[in-house]
């Protein structure tokens, strides 16, 4: 089973060290880094090459998307925010899934399966 290098990109403090926490229940997601602004999220980026983004939306120094117009690479995301407002918006990057905080255990269970055994849209 394929394994990701996983970076954590949100500025609260309290968030990372949780979604650290429930992460560790899934020995396939490596938590490689973590970033609570825009400046550190690029250069955790380029140093780590990540394969998951766990990844806020509005953070300092500029948000989630601006984050995702400077870096390039095949990279899954799964968006972490407090709001419901950037949905369609995040739908533009095909998102694995989109988390509301508080981050629940058995929300973020879904989006890990979500990612492992993605649904395939039938045509």
């Amino acid at each position: 089973m394929k394994t990701f290098k996983t970076l954590i990109v949100d500025d609260e403090w309290l968030i990372r060290l949780e979604l650290k926490r429930l992460l560790s229940d899934y020995p396939n997601i490596n938590v490689v880094g973590e970033a609570a602004n825009l400046t550190e999220a690029v250069l955790a980026f380029h140093e780590k090459k990540p394969d998951l983004i766990f990844l806020d939306i509005q953070m300092p120094g500029g948000s989630g998307f601006d984050f995702l117009e400077q870096v390039k690479g095949d990279f899954k995301i799964i968006f972490v925010t407090a709001f419901t407002h950037h949905i369609t918006r995040a739908k533009k990057y095909k998102a694995v899934d989109y988390l509301l905080k508080p981050i629940s255990k058995d929300r973020l269970a879904r989006a890990i399966q979500e990612l492992l055994n993605p649904v395939r849209s039938r045509e």
